[in-house]
Formats: C-alpha cells, structure tokens, sequence
C-alpha cells in the first residue's frame, strides 16, 4: 500500500471553495470500526426511501430476522438502536434499571467500568467486582458476589475490547435464574465473529454495534432482550428515562403495529442487512472459524518475532489482540507511523493498560489471511526501526 498521508484541507486558499472530500486509503486493523465489506458500501449508497414506506417495513423484519440467526437468539425484542453501539449499552440499562436498583458490574477493562457509570447516571445501586486487567472472572468469583450484593441485574462484557479478553459464560445464566437477577451481555467485539448463543447461555439482555464483527460502518447498535427482560420493562414504576431509547415505544414500531417513533437511518440499515447477509451465506460458524483460524496465524507470527501476547490464550478473543509493547519502544510513534506511512491502524491502550500494549483487530470482512501476512509483515521490517 503505497503511503496515505491525510490532507487535512478541503478549502482552496485562491477562491475559499469547498473541495469534495477525499478520504485516505486505510486498513483498519485496530480496535475498531473495520473495513466495510464492498458490497454493504453499495447497498448504504442506494437511494433512501421513506420509514414507512411497506418495502422499508419488509426490510425491518428481514433485519430482524438475521440478528437474531446471528445471535443464536428467539427473542421477539430483537432490533437495530439508531446510534452506535454506546446507544445500545444505554439502552439496554436505561430500559431495565429504575432508582435504587441493585446492579453487579464486572469490571475487567475500559468497558466494564462505562457500563458501571451508565447505570448509576439512573440511578442504580452500583456494586461491582473487579479483575485485573487481562484477566476473566470465575464461575465462582460471580456467584460469590451475587450472593454478596444480591443484585437484580448482572452486567458483564463478553469481549472486552480494552484487553482482548473472551469471559466464559459457561454456567453464569443458570446462576444469574438461580438467584433471581437478569444477565445483561455486551457483546460488541463479539457478535458475528466469535461463539455466541444467547439463549442456550440464559441471557436476557445484549447489545452490540455495528461496525466490528458485522463490517458495516458505525451507526446502528444491535439490542435484543428476552421475556425475563420485557417482563421488568412492562412492570416499571415509572417511564423509561431516556424517550429515543425507550423500547416499549420503538416495540410500535419494530413491532406489528409500525407506529412511527422517529426518523429511521434508512440506509444503515440497508448496510446492516447485508451485512448479516453475507454472514448468513457463510455461515455463522465459518465465521466464527475463520476468525479463529486468522487469529491463531497472528498469535504465532507475533511470537515468532518475539513478542509478547497480553492475554492467555485459553481466554484471547480472536478479534482483538493485545501484544506487549517492547521495552525502548515508543508505542504511539509506531502506531502514527504504520498509518501515515503504510496506511494500517492499529490501536494503542486505554485505561490502565495506555501505552502498555497496542490492539491488534482481525474483525469481519477484516480476517483473513492476507491481512495477517501485511500485519506481520510491516511488525517485522518496521518496528526495529523504532528500538532505541
């Protein structure tokens, strides 16, 4: 890829006329969004049509149907949030958390703790349990912490995009029915790319984005909520606080009734289903294999030259890698580089793990082996380059 470095002025100092704009070729191979797939670019460029318009409803069920095949979900409240995959988390906690709410947040990264302050701006009762950074919670260490704080939702990330770790939900559903509290699963580095079964798993609540494991760019956050869920939505004692995110009225219009709430992104969500199309003709465990596959071909070219993986591997998420960044190594100006001169993004830290570690994303359309050859490639001319 030839070098791409951005041109910041769409005005001509002569006649002050605005340029059209001219987007630099990137690989996007951080943290997130990634490259959209060509064939969802075509279908976002199509012509808008109404929101109402009976093609468009059609659309909405298709767009329906396929998240929930994605999701390996039945749930009926399965839908696109017109925002990102921020409006889905705050959706999901605006919908089911009222005043004093008891809420348990496992906190294992950057994301763990933005759940955690979403819901006590509603004014939850917040507790939370915590590991260290590049670390997954026990069946053990959740069912203590239940039984502790004795919470009526539990919140966890199930791909945590700070730290590349996967958490293991093998039994925390069956706990979370056990001691009466809904399972809420951010699953936004996760769905489309890695194993997800939300009903077998018992969770009652999920939401993700778009723009990571779908390949589609940002703009819609995926949201689904079971029974259990739409049960203490129906029971509130007051209003869902936030009226656009408010799912007992968009239920009027993703629902049967088709009553308008607001504007929908049309074009998204022509993107977004075609999208789930084209994970739907592979097949979702192909997916979910070939993103493995590309992983385990990274992990073992990083290693090779002789850096260090931040995670174990029994719990690296196959979208997102953290390597170690070597001693002498300035790991924003390698990072700079590897854009402005090659045209790849890579993601640095966040939170306690800033510049510790860069992130390494292999997501969607992104995974594959090419991608993992230019990465490994570019790690091994042009990072001792950079050795003091």
């Amino acid at each position: 890829m030839a070098t791409t470095k951005a041109n910041s002025s769409f005005i001509k100092n002569s006649d002050k006329t605005v340029l059209p704009i001219s987007v630099p070729e990137r690989l996007l191979l951080g943290p997130g969004p990634s490259n959209s797939h060509p064939s969802v670019l075509k279908a976002l460029s199509l012509q808008p049509v109404g929101h109402l318009d009976p093609f468009y409803i059609n659309l909405m069920a298709e767009v329906q149907g396929l998240l929930r095949q994605v999701w390996k979900t039945n749930n009926r409240l399965t839908l696109p949030m017109s925002g990102t995959g921020s409006a889905a988390m705050e959706a999901t906690l605006a919908n089911i958390l009222e005043p004093g709410d008891s809420v348990l947040v496992g906190i294992k990264g950057y994301f763990g703790n933005r759940l955690a302050d979403m819901a006590s701006r509603y004014q939850a009762n917040v507790n939370k349990i915590e590991k260290k950074w590049g670390e997954a919670f026990t069946l053990e260490e959740i069912e203590e912490a239940i039984i502790k704080f004795k919470p009526s939702v539990l919140a966890l990330v199930h791909a945590e995009t700070s730290t590349g770790v996967c958490q293991p939900m093998q039994g925390i559903g069956d706990l979370c029915r056990k001691y009466d509290c809904l399972l809420i699963l951010d699953t936004v580095t996760s769905l489309g790319s890695i194993p997800l079964y939300l009903d077998d798993w018992k969770v009652d609540l999920a939401y993700s984005c778009s723009q990571k494991g779908l390949s589609c760019p940002p703009g819609l956050g995926p949201f689904t909520m079971n029974e259990r869920a739409e049960e203490k939505l129906n029971n509130r004692n007051s209003k869902v606080p936030n009226w656009y995110l408010d799912v007992s009225l968009l239920n009027k219009y993703w629902g049967s009734d088709r009553v308008y709430h607001h504007t929908a992104p049309v074009n998204m969500n022509f993107g977004i289903r075609e999208a789930l199309r084209l994970i739907v003709e592979e097949g979702i465990e192909n997916s979910w294999n070939r993103h493995k596959r590309n992983a385990l071909e990274l992990w073992n070219g990083l290693e090779k030259l002789g850096l260090e993986l931040y995670v174990e591997e029994k719990l690296r998420l196959p979208t997102l890698t953290t390597v170690k960044i070597p001693e002498g190594i300035n790991g924003k100006d390698f990072t700079l580089h590897l854009l402005n001169e090659h045209g790849v993004e890579i993601g640095g830290g966040l939170g306690d793990l800033a510049g510790k570690v860069w992130r390494i994303g292999l997501m969607g359309y992104n995974s594959k082996t090419e991608n993992v050859e230019k990465v490994l490639n570019l790690f091994e001319t042009e990072l001792p380059k950079f050795k003091s």
